[in-house]
């Protein structure tokens, strides 16, 4: 019944005073059922009221006999009369405190009794959730929900969590674990995604031990260690391609600075020094020359350059020599004035009416020997293809 204060209006809440009434027995006796349950007030249900649960678990019960009931009594009148107690039974029965979560008690090594746990839940009462099981906070079961400990969402990539009450609120009341120690280069509340430097196979589950694969970025292609998660590609320095960034990109063409590892390949073309060929004057400038062109080993090594050129307009007579604007595409051999590759100069020494040297045609590819001009005269810049030096500017 709600507690009756001395003075005042009543108390905060009910609390559990019992009385129950003899039972008369056809010999005259009389039997004494007590249960804690039993006359509880109305309205208050064992589920919703702590009070009432902890009324239930009385583990000491202490009997007074302070005096008979006897017909004819008024009030509190004591009877003058003598009287005297016996008792010829006394029965007392109990069961195990499991909060819902077990329906046998089994002893333990010490010979005490304890739940037998379910629902996710240990201890010798199935107070609490089992390590891992902290998905959502521990409840008493019971007739409607059994309230049973969830397992945390982990992928199957880690074997700890821990209860968070801001996320269990704010999904709803649905969900709070939060994954500890993800293992197989995993992260996130749930080990559900990818750690950094580490992307998703697409090709196995999520709960797969090899369900992340290094991303294996290339350290010089590569602008960094981080790929994409979902489809593993790093991110490249320009001019560099592939999944890792391993490679030059076409039109690009591998450097030595790892700054730059790729730079664009130069293309053959005209320069500011050439002027378009004519096509009236082709055959008598770019006739290809006849024979083969031939040199020794000996001869080989005592030029300063051996190079391939592309020449890209024709040549400008200047007194004996010829200058042609070439492209030079490859260096096979490079003297004291190292040779390299793009736009420069072949001085081709003339014999007679026809310019003679390994010149084919215009924006074709040949192959030039000779001498470095630089040097020979200070201010003709270029490769000699014969010999002798070239005219003054």
């Amino acid at each position: 019944r709600p507690p009756v204060a001395a003075r005042g209006p009543a108390g905060p809440g009910p609390e559990a005073l019992c009385f129950p009434a003899p039972q008369v027995q056809p010999d005259g006796g009389g039997l004494l059922a007590f249960s804690v349950q039993d006359g509880s007030p109305a309205g208050l249900d064992l589920d919703s009221s702590p009070v009432l649960q902890d009324w239930v678990t009385a583990t000491d019960i202490r009997v007074v006999l302070t005096r008979p009931a006897r017909p004819g009594d008024a009030g509190d009148v004591e009877s003058t009369a003598p009287y005297s107690y016996s008792a010829t039974e006394l029965q007392v029965g109990g069961r195990c405190k499991c909060n819902g979560h077990a329906s046998r008690c089994l002893l333990d090594a010490q010979g005490r009794l304890t739940c037998d746990c379910r629902h996710g839940t240990e201890g010798p009462d199935c107070g609490r959730c089992k390590p891992f099981y902290c998905d959502r906070p521990w409840q008493r079961a019971t007739a409607r929900e059994a309230h049973a400990c969830l397992a945390c969402s982990c992928n199957g990539h880690a074997r700890r969590c821990r209860f968070n009450m801001e996320l269990y609120r704010l999904s709803g009341r649905r969900s709070g674990g939060v994954c500890l120690n993800c293992r197989h280069n995993t992260a996130g509340r749930h080990c559900h995604y990818c750690r950094e430097g580490f992307y998703r196979d697409p090709g196995r589950a999520l709960s797969d031990r090899r369900a992340c694969r290094a991303c294996d970025c290339h350290p010089v292609g590569a602008a960094g260690k981080t790929c994409n998660q979902t489809t593993g590609q790093c991110p490249c320095k320009d001019g560099v391609a592939g999944l890792t960034c391993n490679r030059c990109a076409p039109g690009f063409q591998q450097s030595r600075s790892p700054v730059a590892p790729c730079v664009k390949t130069p293309v053959p073309g005209p320069t500011q020094e050439s002027r378009p060929v004519e096509p009236q004057d082709c055959d008598s400038h770019c006739r290809p020359a006849r024979g083969s062109y031939r040199i020794s080993l000996r001869k080989f090594c005592r030029k300063d350059y051996a190079v391939q050129v592309a020449v890209s307009a024709r040549g400008e007579a200047r007194g004996a020599w010829t200058r042609f604007p070439v492209a030079v595409l490859a260096v096979f051999r490079s003297g004291e004035k190292r040779a390299r590759r793009g736009s420069s100069a072949l001085w081709v020494p003339k014999v007679g009416p026809r310019t003679r040297g390994p010149v084919r045609r215009a924006s074709r590819a040949a192959g030039a020997v000779g001498s470095s001009a630089r040097g020979v005269v200070p201010r003709a810049r270029g490769q000699l293809a014969g010999r002798g030096g070239p005219p003054r500017d």
